[in-house]
């Protein structure tokens, strides 16, 4: 679960924050009276490094604009 701190909380202690996203290498989440505003996340040399572990992933792609797991879906039924 990504980690969530008010802007009042960051403000005050922002570089320990910005370590904390430096060494576990996971994102934070500023709020702002609960809502979401900023993602603080950890820089990557290349962006399509993150994408390359799921290249050649979809085995098999047939009609995209069908629903996944309909069936899975107890109110449809």
């Amino acid at each position: 679960m990504i980690q969530a701190v008010s802007k009042g909380k960051f403000k005050a202690r922002a570089l320990e924050f910005f370590r904390q996203v430096q060494q576990s290498r996971k994102p934070l989440i500023v709020t702002d009276n609960g809502k979401p505003v900023l993602k603080v996340i950890p820089y990557e040399e290349e962006p399509e490094a993150e994408l390359a572990t799921l290249r050649n992933s979809v085995i098999e792609f047939r009609d995209p604009l069908l629903p996944v797991g309909e069936k899975d879906w107890n109110a449809l039924k």
